[in-house]
């Protein structure tokens, strides 16, 4: 009897529980730069934080998805250092009066993402739209050359 109880534990190994850790990963896109911010659920503590500006010496390349898709790797490698497995994703353009529609470089952050190995849960956009307008910049006569 106890060596049929040993033989019946050796055959059954354990699986160990992966715990799963979300943050939140959001991306600001804009026509000349993609930034990549991962933290916390709460969204208080910043983890991992890079822009297509810090991989690029060259700043009519920032824009571009390449240097988006480096940055998001980046800081997604960075993030699983620390432990998180998985985020939800809020994406963002400039809003406001300026382009309500996210640049070149969001999608392309949101692939390399998944492809550094963290799961996603939620894809938002978060653009912020005004319901009447906002005031451009310039002044009453505009801008003066």
């Amino acid at each position: 009897m106890a060596e049929e109880k040993k033989e019946e534990t050796q055959q059954q190994p354990r699986r160990q529980e992966r715990v799963n850790r979300w943050g939140l990963a959001s991306i600001y896109s804009t026509q000349n730069n993609t930034i990549v911010h991962i933290t916390d659920i709460t969204g208080a503590e910043t983890i991992s934080l890079c822009s297509a500006g810090m991989i690029t010496d060259k700043g009519r390349l920032q824009g571009t998805p390449y240097p988006a898709m480096q940055a998001a790797r980046r800081a997604a490698d960075e993030a699983k250092e620390r432990g998180i497995t998985g985020v939800h994703v809020r994406v963002r353009a400039a809003g406001g009066h300026k382009l309500k529609t996210p640049g070149k470089g969001a999608q392309p952050a949101m692939r390399a993402l998944i492809q550094a190995g963290l799961r996603v849960g939620k894809i938002e956009e978060t653009t912020p739209l005004p319901h009447d307008t906002t005031r451009k910049k310039g002044g009453r006569r505009g801008r003066r050359l």
